[in-house]
């Protein structure tokens, strides 16, 4: 697997990809010109919260919205907006209690297993929406295949590209272009990061340069190719 976390090097890779995309989908990064308004972080996205009475309670309505959602696509198995709300609500339960792993912001394998049926809910929906999907349900799935989650960064690619077709930014496309080179779509990796950096102020642009060039680099690819992009440093 391309998240394979054996070996020092190939697990430190991993924890550094999570983390950026945590940075990117929870508050933006400032190098990119986002500042620090934005509310909310990865936690507050997947319904985490440390007061165990309201986590409680919380865990308790999603299990009826979920259990309503999956009556409602039994009874009619097209409704679309029926399987993107399970989506959803799946994807929230696994941010519940033992589901998830706040000190080391990682799913665990119960939390694994409610992520799991929310992409078999989400795949589902894609067959019957697929030129209109609901972008906030795409970002959930976004983190949802994620090395912290199912780790599948294929799955990934087509979900991030929803969002940042969508929603265009230097996050969006920064965002898809780590997944296209955890992939191994390098073409598709180098053309998000282009992106990424054209959509950023002018000023950053030559440190969203070097990060994209960095991402590519860890999967063991070379610098994007393209107008600007940054080459190797030289051998000593």
């Amino acid at each position: 697997m391309l998240f394979d976390l054996r070996g020092r090097g190939r697990r430190r890779t991993v924890q550094g990809i999570y983390i950026t995309l945590a940075v990117l989908m929870g508050g933006g990064l400032v190098l990119f010109g986002i500042g620090g308004s934005v509310s909310g972080g990865l936690l507050d996205a997947i319904g985490v919260t440390d007061r165990g009475d309201q986590q409680s309670s919380g865990s308790d309505a999603l299990t009826g919205l979920e259990r309503q959602a999956v009556r409602r696509v039994r009874a009619n198995p097209d409704d679309a907006a029926g399987w993107a709300l399970l989506t959803r609500t799946r994807f929230q339960l696994a941010g519940q209690g033992e589901n998830y792993d706040q000190r080391t912001s990682t799913f665990t394998s119960k939390g694994r297993g409610r992520l799991a049926g929310a992409a078999q809910a989400w795949e589902r929906y894609l067959t019957l929406d697929p030129r209109h999907p609901d972008v906030d349900v795409a970002r959930l799935m976004v983190q949802a295949y994620g090395p912290a989650g199912l780790n599948r960064p294929s799955q990934g690619v087509q979900t991030a590209e929803i969002v940042a077709d969508a929603q265009p930014s230097p996050q969006t496309y920064f965002q898809l272009a780590l997944y296209a080179y955890a992939a191994g779509q390098t073409r598709k990796g180098d053309l998000a990061g282009r992106r990424a950096v054209a959509l950023t102020p002018p000023a950053q642009r030559a440190a969203v340069r070097a990060q994209v060039a960095n991402a590519k680099r860890q999967h063991g690819f070379g610098a994007p190719r393209g107008a600007g992009a940054t080459p190797p440093p030289a051998s000593g």
